[in-house]
């Protein structure tokens, strides 16, 4: 369809598989980067960069004066004074951790670079389908809020009064944030999709909305368990069933303290955050299972295998982390099937929500 001019009025087919693309390969960006995320965590590397430069920031220290500069500015943050400082850090150590947060924050540019660059394109060329145009603006807008969330949580490590960490509500702002548009991305690329081949958009209904509902609950507390790190509060040791499916050998944590009341301990105390995350998982996984029948009984079946696999494997590896004591690595895995299972089940809550265009037509 074009205007009288012979400008596509809701983009050509060529264009639309361009967009298709375009989408995914963002979303492949935002799960290399919530990997490097996690690794940014688990070294301690998060407050390593003292200071946000959008764009001067972009390259690292060059010449030992400048390496020495950072690591002065960063000597003076409880995280040295209290942790590493003790420790004996010197510079290479510090180096190390300044890489993955430096790595961090530079591919968080190279995905508002490669979203934004092709969005103009698109733009200039007015070969955006209609009603498409306020959908990718916000997903620029969390790709913006992503970088003010992500400062923001580095801030709050970085105060005088700050502990040796980052606030866990903030880090799990800044994980869910990229989660959120992840799962914009895959949407939208589906909807352009289905848009490709002729057929309506989908809808979000109730139960898909209940089931991104308590899989975003569930990697929020996920979220809690790492800004306090509470992976390690349950006991460690390969088999070693009181670390799992007990914590340090009971079913219900020893040590919680709910003495400033359970709404606080709900979201602060280590043990309960952690109970939490380990058991309402098992919630989740009932809800996917029905998903994935759901998706089955409409000739789904791939959206269903993706499903499963992806929860199936976080389970493993969720439990793989505790019996290891956090080994970083599997750590990392742990958080990159999150991303991946935020994308599966996007894409079986679409498949779900997809109309038949007979129906629509017969209806009207």
């Amino acid at each position: 369809m074009k205007n009288m001019d012979g400008r596509p009025l809701i983009g050509t087919h060529d264009d639309i598989g361009a967009m298709v693309r375009w989408l995914f390969t963002v979303a492949v960006l935002v799960v290399l980067i919530v990997a490097i995320g996690g690794i940014t965590r688990l070294t301690e590397s998060g407050l390593s960069i003292t200071q946000w430069k959008p764009v001067t920031g972009a390259l690292p220290p060059l010449t030992d004066a400048q390496w020495q500069a950072e690591f002065a500015e960063y000597r003076q943050i409880p995280q040295y004074l209290d942790v590493n400082g003790p420790a004996g850090m010197r510079l290479a150590d510090y180096k190390f951790i300044y890489f993955w947060e430096w790595a961090h924050r530079l591919i968080a540019r190279i995905i508002g670079l490669v979203f934004a660059l092709p969005l103009i394109w698109f733009w200039v060329r007015r070969t955006i389908p209609l009603g498409y145009k306020p959908r990718l603006l916000a997903l620029l807008a969390l790709g913006g809020l992503q970088g003010a969330v992500g400062w923001w949580m580095v801030s709050s490590g970085l105060s005088p009064d700050a502990l040796d960490r980052v606030s866990h509500f903030r880090l799990a702002a800044h994980l869910l944030t990229a989660l959120l548009t992840l799962g914009g991305l895959v949407w939208t690329a589906l909807d352009l999709r289905q848009l490709e081949q002729g057929t309506p958009r989908s809808s979000l209904g109730r139960f898909t909305f209940v089931a991104l509902a308590a899989l975003a609950l569930q990697l929020f507390y996920g979220a809690l368990v790492a800004g306090m790190r509470a992976g390690y509060v349950a006991g460690a040791g390969w088999f070693h069933l009181d670390a799992w499916p007990l914590m340090q050998g009971h079913l219900f944590p020893e040590g919680v303290d709910a003495s400033g009341g359970l709404l606080l301990a709900l979201f602060n105390d280590p043990f309960l955050v952690h109970f939490l995350h380990r058991w309402w998982a098992w919630v989740v996984v009932a809800i996917l299972i029905v998903m994935g029948r759901r998706l089955r009984a409409i000739r789904q079946r791939p959206a269903s295998v993706a499903i499963h696999m992806a929860f199936g494997l976080q389970i493993l590896l969720g439990i793989a982390t505790i019996w290891s004591g956090v080994n970083l690595w599997l750590a990392v895995a742990h958080q990159v099937c999150a991303a991946l299972l935020v994308m599966s089940v996007v894409w079986g809550a679409h498949a779900l929500g997809r109309r038949d265009p007979v129906n629509l037509l017969s209806a009207a």
